[in-house]
């Protein structure tokens, strides 16, 4: 079954004396990436002295709503300060999905064809960017523009990955350029 890597974490500092550390979180499903007996490829900092190329979760918990994580790998504290840094790696099922039915992994939309509500074509979703208040969409145009659109039930009304599409409730400047932005460019090739 083919897979893709994600990162779902990376490692800060030690917490106690027994090898736990705190994670920080970069997946939005940290119970089942952090299961007891996951298995996650490790990547050292650039610099880094450690030889770590995996890591096996022990055991998880939330403190204060930090992440806790055991690994079989460390029996103490040196060991767990000698890991901060790393990013934890998972991989999931190319057909894999989030267990909310209302959420994406980025893989599954990178690639969709975006349509305005009356069917036209607006282009293809290239990419995902993650921000604090939400996800933007990367939409490239037909005419190899790239456009930014917020990822919100308002603007995006319908993900239909089984066909390949999204819907994008489309507004001038959203996606489509203003009408007198079109005017301005024809003004400059013609």
């Amino acid at each position: 079954m083919d897979s893709i890597e994600v990162v779902v974490g990376r490692i800060g500092k030690p917490h106690g004396l027994r090898g736990e550390v705190t994670v920080d979180v970069r997946t939005d499903e940290p119970d089942r990436r952090f299961a007891p007996g996951t298995v996650l490829r490790a990547q050292p900092p650039a610099g880094s002295a450690s030889k770590l190329r995996s890591l096996t979760v022990t055991s998880s918990r939330w403190h204060q709503s930090v992440l806790l994580v055991s690994f079989d790998e460390f029996d103490g504290r040196n060991e767990a300060e000698a890991a901060r840094g790393i990013v934890l790696h998972a991989d999931l099922p190319t057909d894999a999905s989030p267990e909310d039915p209302d959420e994406y992994y980025d893989h599954q939309l990178i690639g969709l064809t975006a349509y305005d509500e009356q069917g036209a074509e607006l282009g293809m979703l290239t990419a995902v960017a993650h921000g604090a208040a939400q996800d933007l969409l990367t939409i490239r145009t037909p005419d190899g523009r790239d456009t930014l659109v917020p990822f919100v039930s308002a603007l995006v009304p319908e993900v239909d990955i089984a066909s390949g599409r999204i819907v994008v409730a489309d507004r001038p400047g959203l996606v489509t350029p203003f009408p007198d932005d079109t005017a301005d460019a024809d003004k400059t090739t013609g």
